[in-house]
């Protein structure tokens, strides 16, 4: 198909136009590689273990310490060393190998009772 078109614009349009018209063509195509390209070496990859770190994700087999979480679509080993039952959701801190390492969210930490007013 492009070679047709090369072949059209070569010997069908006038002397020195196909020649242009088939050399603009393959400038064209150069710099849009080029800048596509380029463009797009700019968005960060998100792939990898880094990607997982923040994340929520639920309990579907009890932590003590260790158990399953499910992060999207997929079951993940899971250690939690302050414990998590089913269904609770917890945040990924870590991933060690094929094990998240994670820490409950859903428990309320302690807090210190506010000073009365006099």
């Amino acid at each position: 198909m492009i070679g047709v078109a090369v072949l059209l614009a070569l010997f069908v349009l006038p002397s020195p136009w196909g020649l242009v018209l088939v050399g603009s063509a393959l400038a064209w195509e150069i710099l849009e590689k080029v800048f596509w390209f380029s463009y797009t070496k700019r968005i960060p990859l998100a792939v990898g273990p880094e990607t997982m770190v923040g994340r929520q994700v639920e309990v579907i087999a009890a932590c003590r310490p260790e158990g399953k979480v499910r992060l999207r679509s997929e079951s993940w080993k899971a250690r939690c060393s302050e414990g998590a039952e089913i269904g609770e959701k917890v945040t990924v801190k870590a991933v060690e190998q094929l094990t998240l390492i994670v820490s409950s969210t859903t428990r309320a930490t302690p807090q210190e009772p506010m000073p009365r007013a006099s």
